[in-house]
């Protein structure tokens, strides 16, 4: 059974692959699903490690509906990583509806040609996922990300499977959230030939707790994006003149 490591910094990476894992999703901000590494960070790991890299390409968190200036962006993120040796990335986009938005996919799939394409999790906000599947299939999609449409991969094991089986070996079927030791085997025990977790440790490294924080719930809400806006800018341009 292959592991897939979701790396969020160079620490991650080398102790993914000093531990023998197969590949990492290298990324960053878990705590909002995971977003696109910085390119010094995809050109360090890639320079000095060897493990196979599959690159997050997701510019921000909120939802899974880009704009046009977005998908060139990412567009862009994966021919840097085509010119870094990167194995694969892990992507996708929907409509507003939560169906997979087929036209700006296959643009990044297509974008992304001679590498791995891993649909990611927006998968687990699909309505008809089954009707989905066929669909990544015939886009050329080489693997599916998955928690079977539950906050962790063993509560939704039982619509994973359904999945696998529907999907036929077309495609990677591959579970991921809140796998550990606890729970891994069950999914080889369900015939899957790939997971996903990130084995993820947290440790303090300041002294003391800042008084002033810098994490702000405002911008957590799921389906909420937020951008400068103009008019605000300029209100205030104005005032200060």
């Amino acid at each position: 059974m292959k592991i897939e490591i979701c790396a969020n910094s160079f620490e991650s990476a080398k102790n993914a692959q000093e531990a023998g894992a197969d590949r990492i999703e290298l990324c960053t901000e878990l705590s909002v699903g995971g977003l696109t590494p910085s390119h010094g960070l995809i050109e360090k790991v890639c320079a000095e490690l060897s493990i196979p890299v599959h690159v997050l390409i997701r510019p921000r968190s909120g939802n899974f509906c880009y704009s046009d200036e977005e998908l060139d962006i990412m567009i862009r993120d994966i021919s840097f990583c085509k010119k870094m040796g990167c194995s694969g990335v892990v992507s996708g986009v929907l409509t507003s509806e939560s169906n997979i938005d087929d036209i700006a996919t296959r643009n990044l799939i297509n974008a992304s040609e001679g590498l791995e394409f891993t649909f990611h999790r927006a998968f687990d906000w699909c309505k008809n996922p089954l009707q989905e599947v066929e669909n990544l299939i015939n886009l050329g999609v080489h693997r599916i990300l998955s928690s079977g449409q539950q906050n962790t991969a063993i509560e939704g094991i039982d619509l994973l499977k359904q999945i696998k089986n529907c999907s036929e070996k077309r495609i990677e079927i591959m579970p991921g959230s809140g796998i550990n030791y606890t729970n891994a085997l069950a999914f080889k025990e369900a015939g899957f030939s790939n997971i996903h977790f990130s084995a993820t440790e947290r440790k303090q490294v300041l002294k003391n707790t800042p008084k002033v924080s810098m994490h702000s719930d405002s911008f957590f809400e799921e389906g909420i994006i937020a951008s400068s806006n103009k008019e605000m800018i300029q209100e205030i341009k104005e005032l200060l003149a």
